[in-house]
Formats: C-alpha cells, structure tokens, sequence
C-alpha cells in the first residue's frame, strides 16, 4: 500500500477539569491507534486538537471557584495536557483555542461567511435571568429535555438522548446560578444559515456509506426534521470576539468557534514547522482523508455544521469520515465532567500503568454502543486477559530462552512445519489488524492481536522446549527461535494499543532502535540470531482492586443524596433526637441527633447530605428512613451542606456512580468520611496533608472527604452531580470525623 497523508481531528475537551475515562475511550484513544498504526505504516499524518477554553463550562466552574475564566482554563489546559501526554496519547499538536492564532481563524471564517452571505443578524429571544441580571448562555439554564423527560438536560442539547434545542424549547428552565426561572428577552445576533447548504449536506451524507451506522442514522434524522438557522454569537465576555463594530459584548458561540479549531490548529502546527503553509497539504489535496474522532453527542456539530461551514468557506476537504463513538458509561450512567460519574486520568495513573487503562480501555470501546465500565470487570480483563494471556506470553518465551541460552538462538533444519504454522498466524492476525485499524474497528484489531497471542500460547506447550532441551537442545533453540519470533510480531501489531511495554518487549528481543514512524514492515523482520538477550522483566502487573481500587470502588456502597429539610419537631420519646420531614427528590423521615445543637428553625430549610441505602430503623418508636451526615469535633457538630447550587435527590458521590446495596449502620460506620482545608489542586488538610483531587474546590475552603481507610495518604472530596462541593455548616477542626 502506498504512503498517503491522513488528517485526523480529535474532539476539543473542554478545559473546565480533568479529563476521564469516557474521553479516552470515547475520542481520545481511539485516534492514537489510528494515528500510530499510520505512522508505522508510513503514512503522513497530522492529528490535532486542544483544550476548549471558551465553552460555558468554564465560565460555571469559574464562577463556583470565583476566579476568572482564564485562570480555570489555563490550570485545565495544562492538566490535561499532561494526563494525555502520560497515557502516551501522541498528537502533532495539542493547543488551545484562547490563542491569537485561533481567534484569527474563526474570525477571518465568520467575515467570510458574512461577506458571502451565508450569516444574517436577526432579532431573537434569549433566556434573561433578572436575579443575575444579565442574558445566560446555554449551559447556565437547566430543565426538562422535551424528548426523553431528563429532568437534568441542558438548554441547548440533552447528554441523556441527544436531542438538541433551540432557545425555549426546553421545560421548566432553571437558571444554575440562583435557581430562578429565567425569563424570554429580545437581542439581536447573527445567524449561520444552516439552510443554504441542505442540498449539499444531503449529496455529501447520502455518498458518505462508509460511515458507521450510528452516524448515518443520527445523521439523517437530524436532515429529515429539517435545518434550521443557528444563531452563532451569544452575549457574554469570554469568548472570540465577534469582530464588527456594532457587536461589543458579543462573542462567537462555542460550537462555532471549537470546530473552527481544526483549521486554526492546523495552520498553527504549520508555523511551528517552519512552513506556514504545510498546513494546505493536508486540507486542500482532495486525495487526503480527514477523520474526525468525537462522542456521539458532538455528531452534528461534525457531519452537519462543520462541513456547512467549510462548504461555505470553500476550498477545503469536507470530513472524510466521522468514527464517533457511543458513550462509555458506569453502571449505567454516561460518564461526564459536569453530571454524573467521573473517572479522572490523573487519578487513575496514579493507581494504573498507562498501558493497563490502554488495554481495557480498548477492548471496551464503545464502538457500535454504549459500554458499560466496572472496576471488576476492568480487574478481569487486565488480569486474564493483558496479564495471563499477553504478559505470560511473552515473558514465558523470553524467560525460558535468557535462562537456557542467553542469546537469540538460530532457527535449525527439520522445523519446516512448524515454521508454516507460525507464518500462517501471523499472516492472519496480520491482515486482520490491518484490515480492523483501518476501518476504524479498534476492538476487532485488538482481539486479532489476542488471539495470536493465545495461538503463541498453545504453539509454545505443543513444542514443550522444557523437554527438547535435555533431548534435542538445537531443536529447542529452533523452537525458540519460531517463538520469539511470534513475540517480535506481536511487539508491532500491539504497539498502536499498548505504546509503553511493547517498546520495553522490543529491547528485550535484542533489537536496536524504536517502535513507530515506518516499523510496521518489523513484523517479519528477521531476528538478530547469536545476539546476547538481555534479562527480560514481567511486562504487566496484575490489577488488585480491593487495595488499588478502594479508593474508587467502595465508595460505591454509598448512596448519599442531597436532602432539603422541609419541617422539624421534637421526638417524642426522646430529649436529645428530632423528627425531620426531608426531601430527596421524594419525602422520607428521618431521626437524627442534632437537638442539642440546632434548633427547629435553624434546620427548617436547609439543605443537607442524606444516606439513603441505610437500613431503616426505628429510634425510640420512631422510624428513621436514612441518616443526616453531620461532623463532629469535640461538643461541636455541624450538618454536612452543600457550598453552592443543589437540589433535592442530587446524588452525593464524589463522581462515582452510587450504590444500591442496603448498608446496616455498623456497616456504615467502617467508612472513612473526614472534614478538610483545601490546600491547593491537588492537597488538602485533614489534620495531616493528604493527596485529593481539589480541582475546582475554593483554596482555603472546608470540604468533606472519603478516604479508602483510615490513615490512607489519598482522599476523594464529595460532590454533587452538579459539582457543587460538599462542605460543613460551620468551622470545625480539620480531621473532624463525620457520622
């Protein structure tokens, strides 16, 4: 196959916290294994994507931190940056869009689209919170998504179904900052007349057959309900400035300005290389393929806005191909950033190798649908799988050679059936993996690669070099040598998936060099016989979730919710307990000890932490349907509260999806919950310094933690689903144990 360029654009996370697991395995990955085996190939590639500073996300979670936009946005950057560097996530270049050059880009587009026609200023309604006094964006006004009843959509598009809407359409609008109904006013904004182009978006949909299923169909409804005008400046300050001189205060949307992205990063690699316009090599060549890797939730905003952008620019490759992927999900739940659970790639790499998270991350790729991620079934397959059948493999070959023979033995006359057998398999798997990566099929590449690995397996005991070597040593070494052959070839064909212990494999079959740019054709390389092995070292540990994983997985046995505590009276029966009515998205009664230290009207209204899953019980004749979380230090207790927006039923769980289980309180009571001071990102105090994602907590600020055990040095803060911080209701010492 001839060398060819191939240009790859890879969704912009926004810079609002860590990234996670659903954006590895959701567009993340899934183009390093595109791009890797492209390269080894010889192909030229350019892969580029960046940190997406100007989305509304950051502007929440700098109004919760009270910083600035920037400031969330370069922390985040650099974050995140760094956790795709370390999972050996390899791009041409990682930028950003707070940058000159992008903001240049997206405004020379937007003057070119308005000189052309294709954008009008119209007058529209906006959602105007008269509370906050200013017009919101999207994502600062929340309600009930028209299409599947998600009482938590966003305004502008549901992460439940996929339904996106305009201005209005949403139920029961609720403005996230002070949680009053927001109100309809007139503005004025320009609008990109999606229209103009619904002939062409048709053709282009209609030859586009390769695409997966789930993009055509998504697709298609999305042309078949009819193109509408979008408008495409907002009314904020953080942003790309629209560059007109009747539009201060008003910045270019987000979805607008982020897919622009790929162009201005392209042009911005460019520059870097010494040749400003390297960057048309890959976008006006209409030989070049582009491929765009994203979420399911960003289809549109790929196959229909973007390519009626460029089409209404003009001169450049429409996409080529749109892999997007369904939603890797845990215990149900769409991971998110924002809602729900969230797995983050700093924490997880200080646990997992990056190869680990890499492997199963890759074999449950949410290709055709949603995946379901757990912690066992992560244990599993890095244990049988990446361990057992890989890892064993190769060590077993290269163990059993060191010790026997030192050096690379030669192949020897009388193996010719053999030799066939293993040419055979590795051919297969070879244009198997080919024929998989290629077609965007990351997990069927990956089993072709495991199941030459359990071929190796079967091959090296049907050979039984333990019993040649005191019958028939040369044979033995023959044998070896058709083995470490089958470990050569599997070096190559895994690296695109497993980049960091295939290199270290590769150096421990004596060869020189590096594994990537041209090394595909290394799969029949010929060993380098007679050639001294150096001592090889198990590739892979084994996963142990109970020690490892605690720090994630017991947390799930708790299913905390916020509570709004609607009306007190005393116990009847008892001086020191009162009787609470609280809402937690449904009515239950609880009993709880806090007479002696609030009285009826101080806890009438407030919002509390409620453990739901704890075995009902009756105190003093009166029963309690879960527990208030209160901590406690010397004769002060202080409920658990949240510090900033939450309602009623928010689950409480430190981005870990809740547990079902129902706990008894003697069960409860082996958990580990502290009080703490926020230290910096990544610090706080709880009586003694501990390692915590604090990302987004105020410095200075007092939060509750779960730790794994008592004494652990790591801590998880708990969150809402709409990570507002759970904090105390008072000062309290650090440390303070919370009941």
């Amino acid at each position: 196959m001839e060398p060819s360029k191939v240009f790859i654009g890879v969704a912009w996370p926004y810079a609002n916290s860590a990234i996670h697991l659903g954006h590895v395995a959701g567009s993340l990955l899934p183009p390093d294994i595109f791009s890797r085996y492209h390269k080894m190939r010889g192909d030229r590639v350019l892969m580029v994507s960046g940190s997406d500073q100007h989305g509304t996300p950051v502007t929440v979670r700098a109004d919760k931190e009270g910083s600035s936009p920037l400031q969330v946005a370069e922390r985040y950057h650099q974050v995140n940056k760094k956790a795709i560097e370390d999972l050996g996530i390899e791009f041409s270049l990682f930028t950003k869009t707070h940058t000159d050059n992008h903001a240049r880009v997206v405004q020379e587009i937007f003057t070119d689209l308005l000189q052309k026609g294709h954008l009008e200023q119209r007058e529209t309604m906006q959602y105007f919170c008269p509370a906050c006094n200013k017009f919101l964006p999207d994502r600062y006004v929340e309600g009930r998504c028209i299409k599947c009843g998600n009482e938590n959509s966003r305004s502008d598009q549901c992460d439940r179904c996929g339904a996106t809407f305009e201005v209005g359409e949403i139920a029961d609008p609720t403005c996230i900052t002070c949680r009053n109904r927001p109100e309809m006013r007139e503005t004025r904004h320009y609008f990109f007349k999606l229209t103009d182009f619904e002939a062409a978006l048709l053709s282009y949909v209609q030859g586009s057959k390769h695409w997966r299923s789930n993009v055509q169909l998504f697709t298609q409804n999305w042309l078949e309900s009819g193109l509408k005008d979008r408008a495409i400046t907002r009314d904020m300050s953080w942003g790309v400035p629209v560059p007109l001189p009747d539009s201060e205060g008003k910045v270019i949307y987000v979805w607008f300005d982020a897919v622009i992205g790929y162009l201005s990063a392209s042009k911005e690699w460019a520059k870097s290389t010494g040749n400003e316009d390297a960057w048309k090599e890959f976008w006006t060549d209409p030989q070049v393929k582009g491929y765009y890797f994203l979420g399911k939730d960003n289809i549109p905003f790929h196959t229909i806005i973007w390519p009626s952008i460029l089409m209404g620019n003009g001169g450049l490759n429409l996409p080529y191909d749109v892999p997007a992927n369904e939603f890797l999900t845990f215990k149900g739940e769409k991971l998110s950033k924002s809602k729900g659970p969230s797995i983050d790639i700093p924490s997880a790499l200080e646990l997992f190798d990056a190869d680990q998270l890499r492997y199963y991350l890759s074999s449950n790729m949410p290709e055709g649908k949603d995946s379901d991620f757990s912690w066992e079934d992560f244990e599993t397959k890095v244990n049988n799988e990446l361990v057992a059948t890989l890892g064993n493999y190769f060590h077993r070959v290269l163990s059993f050679t060191h010790k026997n023979f030192k050096e690379v033995p030669p192949m020897v006359d009388g193996l010719e059936a053999e030799a066939e057998q293993v040419n055979k398999a590795i051919a297969a798997a070879m244009a198997e993996v080919e024929a998989n990566i290629s077609a965007c099929q990351f997990k069927k590449g990956l089993k072709a690669v495991m199941e030459l690995a359990q071929f190796g397996n079967r091959f090296f005991d049907s050979c039984a070099p333990w019993s040649l070597l005191r019958s028939d040593r040369a044979k033995c070494g023959g044998v070896l040598h058709l083995n470490m052959r089958t470990v050569q070839a599997l070096a190559v064909m895994a690296f695109p998936y497993l980049p960091f212990s295939t290199q270290r494999l590769w150096g421990f079959l004596a060869n020189d060099g590096v594994l990537g740019e041209g090394s595909w054709e290394l799969i029949g390389k010929e060993l380098n016989v007679g050639r001294a092995l150096p001592e090889p070292k198990p590739l892979y540990r084994k996963v142990e979730i109970q020690r490892e994983g605690s720090a994630f997985s017991r947390f799930e046995d708790l299913d905390l919710r916020v509570g709004l505590i609607e009306s007190v009276c005393d116990h009847p029966n008892a001086d020191k307990l009162m009787v609470l009515n609280v809402n937690i998205g449904r009515p239950i009664q609880l009993v709880a000890g806090l007479r002696s230290f609030y009285s009826k009207e101080e806890l009438t209204g407030k919002k509390v932490v409620v453990i739901t899953n704890l075995q009902a019980a009756k105190l003093r004749g009166v029963e309690s349907q879960g527990m208030v979380l209160a901590a406690e230090a010397g004769d002060k207790v202080k409920v658990l509260t949240p510090s900033g927006p939450a309602k009623p039923g928010d689950r409480v769980n430190s981005g870990l999806a809740s547990g079902s289980k129902v706990l008894t309180f003697q069960e409860f009571q082996s958990f580990t919950l502290r009080t703490g001071t926020v230290l910096n990102d990544q610090e706080a105090d709880l009586g003694r310094k501990v390692r915590a994602d604090t990302s987004g907590l105020v410095k200075g600020s007092q939060a509750a933690f779960f730790l794994p055990q008592e004494g652990s040095d790591v801590a998880l803060p708990l969150f809402t689903e709409g990570r507002t911080s759970i904090g105390v209701d008072g000062d309290l010492d650090n440390g303070a144990k919370v009941r």
